[in-house]
């Protein structure tokens, strides 16, 4: 993962799952100037990080095969 100091999005455009229960503990993705960004909900104004898109599309394509399940 490549490491950078990015400026926050404005406050719209970011969206959750809809798989994320209402109140529950879920992250916000927003894509801007070819980055993935993502959040926690409930800390809107805290820490983000930032992805490029290769480093996205790694992700999700890991998630898609099972390989971010928690273990048993």
């Amino acid at each position: 993962m490549t490491t950078m100091t990015v400026l926050p999005p404005p406050d719209e455009g970011w969206f959750k799952s809809s798989f994320s229960p209402s109140g529950g503990n879920c992250v916000e993705v927003r894509f801007d100037e070819g980055l993935a960004f993502v959040r926690n909900t409930h800390d809107r104004s805290g820490p983000m990080v930032a992805f490029n898109r290769a480093e996205w599309e790694a992700f999700l394509l890991g998630a898609w095969n099972g390989e971010f399940n928690m273990p048993a």
